[in-house]
């Protein structure tokens, strides 16, 4: 029997809630869908922005937050990418530096894909990528529905 799903919402672990959501929304336009409590300081949130959302959960409790981010545990969110599609990538990347957000120009990867990628406050490596070759663009087309 299949099961029919949809849609995909990861949940990353963020050392410091406020800072974490003020990257996703201020500057990747993320908006707040819900979250546990009110105010700034909060353990969860789900946000939402053009079909893609993210969940953001605390690391520690309130009350066993070490001062600073445990290096280790940190490093390892290295491993962990999340892939945008966004076609605008020249006005993404000013728009991410303006920002103050380290970034490397725009590059188009081997298996065709031009792709922008970065760091969020926590070390999770995000990239925003758009098809750079007509094999892709086909594939996208025919899969999402996108006009590339």
């Amino acid at each position: 029997m299949k099961t029919e799903f949809f849609g995909v919402a990861p949940l990353l672990q963020v050392y410091d809630m406020p800072a974490a959501v003020r990257f996703y929304r201020d500057v990747l336009g993320f908006e707040m869908v819900n979250q546990s409590s009110e105010g700034e300081e909060f353990d969860w949130c789900h946000l939402a922005r053009a079909g893609a959302e993210v969940m953001l959960n605390t690391m520690y409790e309130r009350e066993h937050r070490p001062p600073q981010p445990d290096a280790p545990r940190a490093a390892a969110h290295a491993d962990i990418g999340l892939y945008f599609a966004c076609r605008e990538l020249d006005s993404a990347y000013e728009h991410l530096r303006a920002h103050g957000i380290s970034a490397e120009p725009p590059r188009v990867a081997p298996y065709g894909m031009r792709q922008l990628y970065f760091k969020d406050c926590d070390g999770y490596v995000i990239c925003f990528q758009w098809p750079a070759n007509e094999h892709y663009a086909q594939q996208w087309r025919t899969r999402y529905g996108f006009d590339v």
